[in-house]
């Protein structure tokens, strides 16, 4: 048995033990354990774009705020439904929806919408839960592997050559996810990722250029 296989069945066997215990370490400054991965691996994803030349949105959150896009703009999950209407038509070069989509009663129709708010090659990011709890904020309707989003986008416009997934999660992190959220202690919670268990999943999809 590899080492971090050991530490990871002690870990397991420890239980709620070792979950009381690590509590005691979280730093709140400290990034999400469940989205650490996700959330350096999708802005490396977006780096790689030539985003210093995109307009930007963004719906329900202000993380891509300071990025470095060309322009950036915001839009609260209160005050726009993304399942009623496209925002503003071939108005963007990337959208952002990051754990949108599990909110919303149509994610087909979201998607179909999401995909004619951007120009033609233009992006659209997309990251999500899968190993949580339901969270109803205000609802909580539904969840994707890395295999099921990529079909949605398909099915909302998308070609399927043109979609980068990822997922990350571990039994560890699935296992205290399901008591509160956590936040990371690099020397004490483990970043490896077992495909089984994801705990989050995202996407970058591309819209064709002849698409309008």
């Amino acid at each position: 048995m590899a080492v971090q296989d050991l530490i990871l069945a002690i870990r397991d066997g420890l239980g709620w033990r070792w979950d009381a215990l690590s509590r005691r370490f979280e730093n709140q400054a400290s990034p999400e354990w469940a989205r650490h991965v996700m959330d350096q691996e999708t802005a490396r994803l977006v780096g790689d774009l030539p985003h210093g030349r995109m307009d930007a949105l963004e719906i329900s959150g202000e993380k891509w705020r300071n990025f470095g896009f060309r322009s950036y703009q915001t839009l609260g999950f209160d005050e726009y439904d993304v399942c009623e209407r496209p925002y503003a038509s071939s108005s963007y070069d990337l959208v952002i929806v990051e754990q949108v989509l599990e909110h919303v009663l149509w994610p087909y129709r979201a998607v179909r919408h999401l995909f004619k708010m951007l120009r033609p090659s233009g992006f659209l990011l997309v990251t999500t839960p899968f190993l949580v709890k339901i969270h109803g904020a205000p609802i909580d309707c539904s969840r994707w592997t890395e295999l099921g989003m990529r079909h949605l986008l398909a099915e909302g416009g998308f070609p399927l050559d043109r979609m980068t997934t990822g997922s990350w999660g571990n039994r560890m992190c699935v296992r205290r996810g399901l008591q509160w959220s956590v936040r990371l202690i690099p020397w004490y919670h483990t970043l490896r990722n077992e495909p089984t268990y994801p705990v989050v999943v995202w996407a970058l999809a591309q819209k064709d250029a002849s698409s309008d």
